[in-house]
Formats: C-alpha cells, sequence, structure tokens
C-alpha cells in the first residue's frame, strides 16, 4: 500500500508504551487489522490478521504492506498505479473496497475486502489502520472493461515500462536527469523539478525545467543550493526528502509563514514558475533517500488528484534506483582513477632524454585493470624503464600492479644485474609474496655510452614488443630478448636484447589495451600502431604520444591503456 521501498527497517516497532495500547486497540477490534506509518510500513498488526494472511507478526514489521500484501488477480505484485488503496492512503481519508488480493505467507492468493481510514497512534505519529476481511472470489462474468477505459492503464504502464528501460540504460547522474525529465514533462506535467541530496547530507536543486513548445528550457536561475532538510516540518517537500509518502501541493500550501529555509524556496518556485498544482514524490533506492521529483502544472488546467500520486511515486522510484546506480558506478570510477593515479610514478629527470607517460583507465568503472608504467634511476647511474599488466580488470589486479612495482624497484635498486636477472628473480617470488596470478612485462635499462650514443638493454616477459621509431619515420618493433610471462610456476632461461637508439628517435613501450580490439586481430593492432607511430615521428613528444593514445586505441576497447615514451637528443 504505502510509500517507500525496505531500507533496512524490518523489525521497527513503536515505543513499547505505543505498542501495548496499539496492540489492545486492534485485537478489540474482533477481525484482521495492521496499522501503517505515514511511510506505509507496518508498525502494529493483531492475531486475527495474523490467522487470516498466514503470516507471524515478525514478517509484518517494518514492511512496506503494499509490497508484502498486495498482489493482481493472477498472483503478481500489484503495481502502484493500480492500487486504489494507495490512493486513499496519499488522500489521508477513510475509504473502503472489494475484489481486491493478498498474497498469504504460504503463497497463496486470498481475496479481500478493505476498509482504510486514518489513525492517531500516540498523539503525535499520524498512522492509518486497514481492516481486512475475506472474500469470495469475484463474479467472473462482469462485463470485461471496454478499449477505451483500459488505454489510460495502459499508458501508465507503457511509461513505467519506458521509464525503466530509459533511466536503467545509462550510468551518468546528468543523462539520468536529463531523460528522467524528458519523460514527465510535458507527458504529465509542464514543470518538472528535482532536489537531490548529496554525498554530504546538503541537499542540491539541480533541475528546474520547463516544457516551452516542443523545447524543455532549464532555468538555472532556480537552481541550486538549498537549505537543510527540517526534521520535523510536515511541509510537502520536507517530507519527500525525509522518505514520507508522496503529496499534494499548490500556492496555498506555502502561503502560511514558511517554517523552514525550504518553505521560503518553495513559495519562490510557485511564484516565479506560476505552478497551480503539484504533486512531489521522494526519490529513493533501496538503501536511502536520494532526494524529491515534483511535477508542476502551470498551464494545464487539469489539478493533479491523489489518484495520480502512486504513478509518480512508481515513476520516482525507478528514478531512485537508476540514479543510485548512476552515483555508485561514478564514486567506483573515481576511487579507481584516484588509486591508479597515485600509483602510477612521475617520470625521473634524465639530462638528454625526453620522457613522457600516459595512463587510460577503462571506460567501465568495474574494469579498472593492472596496467602500469615505471621509469626510476638506477644505483649505477643508468635509467630503468618498465611497462606491465598484471591479469585481471578490477580493484585487487590493481592493487597486484602496486606491489609488483614497489618489488621491481627494490631488486633493480639493489642487484646490479642485466633485466633478465632483475625479471627472474621478481617471477621466482610474485606467487609466494603477492596476491598476482599472472603478469606480463618489459623491463630495460637505457644508459648513455661513451661515444655518446644511448643504449637500452630489455627482456620481455610476454608482453607486446616495444616499438622504435626513426626521426626519419621509420618504425620497427624489438622482438628480441622475449619469454613467458611471470606467475606461471615455469622456471626457464630469462634473455637479454640490447639496441642502440639513434638520435632523434622514439620508444615507445605500451600495454595492449592500445593495440587490441574486438575483431581486429594482433597483427593488425601491431601493423596500425606501427604506421601511426612513423607518421606522428616529428610531432614533440608529449604530443606524440596524445594523438598515438586517441589514434590508435580503439574505440570499442574496454580496457585500460599505460604508454611510456623515451626521446633521445638529435644530431647536434
Amino acid at each position: 500500500m504505502a510509500g517507500a521501498d525496505d531500507t533496512g527497517t524490518l523489525g521497527r516497532r513503536p515505543p513499547a508504551a505505543s505498542e501495548a495500547r496499539l496492540a489492545a486497540a486492534l485485537e478489540a477490534i474482533g477481525t484482521a487489522a495492521y496499522v501503517v506509518d505515514e511511510e506505509g510500513h507496518v508498525i502494529a498488526v493483531n492475531s486475527h490478521a495474523e490467522q487470516l494472511l498466514l503470516r507471524p507478526a515478525e514478517e509484518f514489521y517494518g514492511r512496506d504492506a503494499h509490497d508484502l500484501l498486495h498482489r493482481d488477480a493472477h498472483g503478481h505484485v500489484l503495481p502502484r498505479s493500480r492500487c486504489s488503496m494507495r490512493q486513499a492512503f496519499h488522500a489521508g481519508r477513510t475509504a473502503q473496497a472489494e475484489g481486491d488480493h493478498f498474497e498469504c505467507g504460504d503463497g497463496s492468493l486470498l481475496p479481500v475486502s478493505w476498509l482504510i481510514t486514518p489513525y492517531d497512534v500516540d498523539g503525535r505519529v499520524v498512522g492509518t489502520l486497514v481492516l481486512v476481511h475475506a472474500q469470495r472470489p469475484p463474479d467472473t462474468d462482469s462485463p470485461p472493461e471496454t478499449a477505451a477505459e483500459s488505454m489510460p492503464e495502459l499508458e501508465r504502464l507503457a511509461l513505467l515500462a519506458e521509464t525503466t528501460t530509459r533511466l536503467t540504460s545509462t550510468l551518468d547522474v546528468e543523462e539520468s536527469l536529463r531523460r528522467l525529465v524528458a519523460l514527465v514533462v510535458p507527458r504529465l506535467a509542464d514543470w518538472a523539478v528535482v532536489d537531490l541530496i548529496t554525498e554530504r547530507d546538503e541537499v542540491w536543486r539541480t533541475a528546474v525545467v520547463h516544457a516551452e513548445g516542443d523545447a524543455l528550457v532549464r532555468h538555472e536561475d532556480l537552481q541550486g543550493p538549498m537549505p537543510p532538510i527540517p526534521e520535523e516540518s510536515p511541509m510537502p517537500l520536507s517530507r519527500a526528502l525525509r522518505g514520507v509518502a508522496s503529496t499534494l501541493a499548490g500556492p496555498q500550501t506555502y502561503e502560511r509563514d514558511p517554517d523552514s529555509g525550504i518553505a521560503v524556496e518553495q513559495r519562490r518556485l510557485f511564484a516565479v514558475t506560476g505552478i497551480r498544482s503539484a504533486a512531489i514524490a521522494p526519490i529513493r533506492s533501496t538503501r536511502a533517500v536520494l532526494g524529491a521529483l515534483t511535477l508542476g502544472r502551470a498551464d494545464d488546467p487539469v489539478d493533479f488528484t491523489t489518484a495520480d500520486l502512486p504513478l509518480i511515486e512508481d515513476i520516482a522510484r525507478r528514478a531512485g534506483l537508476a540514479l543510485d546506480n548512476a552515483r555508485l558506478y561514478q564514486r567506483q570510477r573515481k576511487v579507481a582513477e584516484t588509486m591508479q593515479n597515485h600509483l602510477l610514478p612521475q617520470m625521473p629527470r634524465v639530462p638528454g632524454l625526453q620522457m613522457t607517460a600516459r595512463y587510460l583507465p577503462a571506460p567501465d568503472a568495474s574494469q579498472v585493470g593492472g596496467d602500469w608504467y615505471d621509469a626510476f634511476s638506477l644505483s649505477d647511474g643508468a635509467t630503468a624503464l618498465a611497462v606491465g599488466d598484471v591479469v585481471g580488470h578490477d580493484l585487487e589486479a590493481a592493487a597486484g600492479m602496486a606491489q609488483l612495482r614497489n618489488m621491481l624497484r627494490a631488486y633493480a635498486w639493489a642487484h646490479r644485474e642485466p633485466p633478465s636477472q632483475i625479471v627472474a628473480r621478481l617471477d621466482a617470488a610474485v606467487m609466494h609474496i603477492t596476491d598476482v596470478t599472472m603478469a606480463t612485462m618489459i623491463f630495460a635499462r637505457v644508459e648513455e655510452r661513451d661515444d655518446g650514443h644511448w643504449e637500452l638493454t630489455w627482456t620481455n616477459a610476454g608482453h607486446p614488443p616495444p616499438l622504435l621509431i626513426s626521426h626519419d619515420g621509420l618504425a620497427h618493433y624489438l622482438t628480441d630478448g622475449h619469454g613467458i610471462l611471470l606467475g606461471t610456476g615455469v622456471r626457464t632461461p630469462r634473455t637479454d636484447a640490447t639496441a642502440l637508439l639513434p638520435p632523434g628517435s622514439t620508444l615507445l613501450l605500451y600495454t595492449d589495451g592500445l593495440i587490441e580490439a574486438v575483431g581486429r586481430s594482433l597483427d593488425e593492432g601491431l601493423r596500425h600502431l606501427s604506421r601511426h607511430a612513423a607518421a606522428l615521428a616529428h610531432r614533440p613528444l608529449a604530443s606524440f604520444t596524445d594523438k598515438v593514445l586517441r589514434r590508435v586505441r580503439h574505440i570499442r576497447n574496454d580496457d585500460d591503456v599505460a604508454l611510456l615514451a623515451v626521446r633521445t637528443p638529435g644530431r647536434s
């Protein structure tokens, strides 16, 4: 029947004294009865209801009565937009009906009649009393509903389906809000207002949109920060932001002296927009209240009624789930990117060499990976270069990457050995003292020889080969020094390879996210990289790196990418 998702309220009961009075009062009624609070959660139930509905009291307390009980004639959850009890609940009036169905504790379907009426719980909390009677199934020979009569309900169901489809197909908060507004304006109202509660419990009026002909116009002058949510205010927006059930409002609602800063802003909203009838619903997820949705009619001569509230509340509930998912996605992505940015190092300053690096995270925040690069000075004066990829696409892979990188630094600094020996030491340790399962990498050292030329020595552990591009645009891959990846447990000799780096040449180390893509072979990816890198050889190193990343990485690639580029000095 009621207004909100179950957000951890199971087992919630009123104070002991109020509970005792309620229990005694309900038992005296002599028929199945329960009481819900202003959010529609059950706060009291009598033994007659337990027996009729085959549910112990513990299954009622704190549960949303509509979600728990209300079903259609086929046993499916009854959409809120079709629930006449909810309309009476929102209106705060007495009502009764027959021909509805409740689900019993054993899964059976019980035809019921009911009566609902406002109920004073303890002088402070206003609840709603529901009386339930079992009845015979309704007469199946009644004439079927005509197409004209069923069309409005079909349109409502279609709108709810469209809301679910469109809002769940994006994980961007701003796009979710844009789609939400486009769904309800002008179909249900000519004004839409969205107030969101930030992660710091501040309220922000995020969207105020008006339908002007075929266009939706944002009124940014009405958007911005809002006063804090009052704890006791009975005003509609304040109640919605606390997660209380949806309500109707109009200019007259805020004509009295304002009881809070939010009431002042609402009075201003109605005055500026000319809204004469509004419906305000909480936007909630399964975890928390996220904000409120206000639909307003200024140009439409038909006022909102309580019959409209279940539909609007259903839309707001779907919006809440979509916004919560989008927020979680963006929060995870921010954590992942922050983690990567803190773990990836700054480039050392090496006289004569230019170095630059780039890291591009995966498009999907859940796909943060173990791609990494490193460059640091060695104890003998040479410069170490590394790029690698820890198997996996999650925060554990990123953490494993940090372990691997730090161990490599320690081994390389402490042991003046060729790259192959350093990597062999790392491979022997990785399975025993890290969480890394498998990884690929290139580890190299670059140093200036006595004759002024720069020399590269490297070993390759299952990684795509380095690319060397001359100043004149000749590109070739350094395929020597290749060995198996790390973490296999197989101990085979690793080899080193050496090459001179011509004056003005560019060395590019990269991870496979740059060259791999669905529907493209590895050889095609390597050719694609070589061609573009050669064409960009004359560019300044930072521009070269950015443009290679932009041109070569496939638009459908879902992996992260690390790049490390080194350029030797030109001929003097």
